[in-house]
């Protein structure tokens, strides 16, 4: 009996210690399951779970210090240590942890570019796979995923790409000899043929050698944006070569007996010919499968936000009628919207547990 007494003694003291730490955690995973049931179809729900964990779990350490079984003094010491660490965490925040988060917010606040986009930072471009709280991760033309710190972001210029459109162009050199309205006649064909809209054809250098033309276009469908690049390559090669313009500057030597009237042009075989109208396979859908995902479930996410206004709408609508007939279409139309909304929130965390 006496050593039980002196076993509950000891262990009175630590019964508040081990009520606020498992109570931390089951408030924790409380929080969660809330935002997960009322915020999953809404954008920047991983973002707003992942800084109210943050938020939470600070606070449960405080309150954890302040029933530690501890003397006031000791306490005051940690509850000093951890305003001094949060101190100088917030003096670094320029280049640390706390300067991604400040990073992370005012990236949310400008909006400027979100999953599925294409973007330029510095030497990196792709899309847009995941943005979250420290970080935004983009999905690069050999399919890679490359990470990059949200200060990285503030801190360098992006570049993103409209999903309306953006233009593509393509740079080639000819010779002197070569007239420049045939050529700009030839490179607008080119440009047409490679599904660009509205071209237009500049000079870009008069060299000691050869003159260098760029051709560019609109191209509406940005997530072709790699193959309509090479797409525009191919279509101004095949357009010189068939009008007979050789793609060689005046500098091009040779050491091969050659006839005078030789040109440069491959022979197309019935290979070729064949090739020109097989549909070739569209690289975006490997090369940026996780960013097509990611934009996926984006859409899902704001379809879902557009059912519920419109949910709204109509029930406001369902107050202000008179009409008993009209009020019961309008509740079958919201019944309508209601399921389909629940469809769309079944998919979206079926889609976010795969991505986890």
């Amino acid at each position: 009996m006496e050593i039980i007494k002196s076993f509950l003694k000891n262990l009175l003291p630590a019964i508040p210690t081990v009520i606020a730490i498992v109570g931390t955690f089951i408030f924790i995973f409380v929080v969660r399951l809330v935002l997960d049931k009322h915020f999953t179809g809404t954008p920047g729900h991983k973002f707003r779970r992942q800084m109210t964990t943050l938020i939470l779990s600070f606070a449960g350490l405080l309150v954890i210090i302040m029933v530690l079984p501890i003397n006031d003094s000791l306490r005051g010491q940690l509850l000093s240590l951890i305003g001094i660490l949060l101190t100088a965490a917030i003096a670094l925040s320029a280049t640390t942890f706390l300067g991604n988060i400040m990073a992370g917010f005012m990236l949310r606040a400008v909006r400027s570019f979100r999953p599925g986009d294409f973007i330029r930072v510095g030497e990196y471009f792709g899309r847009v796979s995941e943005q979250g709280l420290f970080h935004v991760e983009i999905q690069t033309e050999d399919r890679n995923l490359t990470t990059m710190p949200n200060l990285y972001l503030v801190t360098n210029s992006v570049k993103v790409i409209r999903s309306s459109g953006t233009i593509i162009s393509a740079e080639v050199s000819l010779g002197y000899d070569n007239s420049r309205l045939r050529i700009e006649k030839l490179l607008l064909e080119a440009a047409r043929a490679a599904q660009l809209t509205e071209p237009f054809v500049l000079v870009m250098e008069l060299g000691d050698f050869a003159v260098t033309y760029r051709v560019s276009g609109l191209l509406e469908e940005v997530k072709q944006i790699i193959s309509a690049r090479s797409r525009l390559r191919e279509m101004m090669l095949d357009k010189l070569h068939e009008n007979g313009v050789e793609i060689v500057s005046p500098t091009f030597m040779n050491t091969r007996p050659l006839a005078d009237d030789r040109v440069f042009i491959p022979r197309e075989s019935r290979l070729e010919k064949r090739d020109k109208v097989t549909v070739k396979p569209v690289p975006e859908k490997l090369v940026f499968d996780k960013a097509e995902e990611a934009e996926s479930l984006e859409k899902l996410r704001e379809r879902y936000d557009t059912l519920g206004k419109e949910m709204e709408i109509v029930k406001e609508q369902i107050k202000s009628e008179g009409d008993i007939v009209k009020q019961e279409e309008l509740k079958v139309q919201v019944k309508k919207l209601e399921a389909r909304r629940q469809r769309l929130l079944e998919l979206i965390k079926e889609r976010e547990g795969q991505e986890e």
